[in-house]
């Protein structure tokens, strides 16, 4: 697999920007997941009108008590689904809206499990009403999955690809040795367990995978420019095939690098894998986005900042888990 290459970039918290790759084959057609995408954003129109036009209609209809608070919920939900259907519509590889949607299925899934739950309320309608949202979950995982995968046209496998950059106050020779001694990783990258270096230019990797797996591979440095490129990939027989670059430039100011990268991987059971991974937290574009957040502090301050109410920092598998901040004693 060859090193992977940068998408279309938007911009996100902290400098860092993510992308996916193409959603097109190499014949250049259009995948199903963008025209499956554009169906579920019709869908969300002819939805969400009647939420809002109609909240107590909407209540009737699935089994939920028609009070003044669930009209409000009600409503609110029909404006959620008209917001994000003119993103998913607008842009040729909208995975991002549909990562949003099927966290807006998880918010109604609970809703309706409360609403099976409360008195006065149709619980066999409710209950229908749930399986309906769920059938529509798995479709917006789909979606997002295949919206944000690409075919390797030396393989035909469908990849995951995912673009970062990021400015550090750090310059570019010490921001490349860092990286070159990939011992390091595993202090700013949340999925690696560890990395061992086993030749100059071999080493071994140990990730976390969904439901508590890890996977390992060997990978080596195909193409290594001090202070200004790193390119590596796996070898042959590796359980995830991945491929990557770092890129540095020295930045405007004096003194700081921009730091640029692209990573490849086929996920392990293919749409099915990469589907699971986003329900476990493991979008690939959020954790290149957390994982350069992280660099920048290891590389800056030695450390990554934590604080009481994210003691697991930014890593995204931790986000549900983590406790609310508490007032000082």
């Amino acid at each position: 697999m060859g090193s992977a290459r940068p998408g279309n970039p938007t911009t996100s918290e902290g400098g860092a920007q993510a992308t996916t790759a193409d959603p097109r084959g190499s014949d250049g057609r259009r995948g199903g997941g963008e025209r499956l995408a554009k169906g579920l954003a019709w869908f969300s129109i002819g939805l969400g009108v009647p939420q809002v036009l109609a909240p107590g209609r909407m209540n009737r209809l699935i089994g939920v008590d028609d009070s003044r608070q669930n009209r409000a919920v009600m409503r609110a939900m029909g404006v959620r689904e008209l917001a994000g259907a003119p993103g998913i519509l607008d842009r040729p590889r909208p995975s991002g809206f549909l990562f949003a949607r099927v966290a807006g299925d998880a918010l109604d899934l609970a809703l309706l499990g409360a609403a099976l739950r409360a008195k006065g309320s149709a619980r066999a309608r409710v209950a229908a009403a749930a399986a309906a949202v769920a059938g529509v979950t798995v479709l917006d995982v789909i979606a997002s999955a295949k919206t944000s995968r690409s075919a390797d046209p030396t393989t035909g496998e469908r990849a995951v690809r995912a673009h970062g950059a990021i400015t550090v106050n750090r310059p570019p020779d010490e921001v490349y040795r860092f990286w070159r001694d990939v011992e390091n990783l595993p202090r700013f990258m949340a999925h690696l367990e560890s990395v061992h270096g086993q030749e100059d230019l071999r080493s071994h990797w140990v990730a976390r995978a969904p439901a508590g797996r890890t996977v390992e591979w060997d990978a080596e440095v195909v193409e290594d420019v001090p202070g200004e490129l790193i390119a590596w990939r796996s070898l042959d027989g590796a359980e995830v095939p991945n491929s990557g670059t770092v890129r540095l430039a020295p930045a405007p100011r004096g003194g700081a690098t921009e730091v640029r990268v692209d990573v490849e991987h086929q996920p392990p059971l293919g749409a099915v894998g990469a589907a699971a991974a986003r329900l476990f937290g493991e979008d690939p574009v959020q954790q290149i986005k957390d994982d350069l957040r992280r660099f920048k502090q290891v590389i800056e301050t030695g450390e990554v900042v934590r604080s009481d109410g994210s003691p697991d920092g930014t890593r995204t598998q931790r986000q549900l888990h983590q406790r609310h901040a508490q007032p000082l004693a």
